[in-house]
């Protein structure tokens, strides 16, 4: 069932995901540029986590639709990927 308000908070959880995504590409940003070995990494790093990304969020909404409940899917997608990017930020802010 969804609420009178699923629309906002997902608007919500959207707009979050979007400013912390910022962030992290602003850090993956200099530190490729730095343009050493670790720059390498971080690409081929990225790449990588954007593809099991994509296919982890693919599974949840199949999984979801075959099991009737797509009420939540996008938000639970939202909330998969801001804890990737979170996770992203942590570990290029040190």
């Amino acid at each position: 069932m969804l609420y009178p308000f699923a629309f906002f908070n997902l608007g919500l959880e959207m707009a979050r995901l979007a400013s912390e995504a910022q962030a992290v590409i602003a850090l993956r940003l200099a530190r490729i540029s730095v343009g050493d070995a670790a720059a390498g990494t971080e690409i081929m790093r990225m790449m990588t986590e954007k593809a099991l990304a994509a296919g982890e969020a693919g599974m949840h909404v199949a999984v979801a639709a075959a099991t009737g409940n797509l009420d939540n899917a996008a938000r639970d997608v939202v909330v998969l990927y801001r804890r990737r990017v979170r996770a992203n930020r942590r570990r290029l802010s040190r």
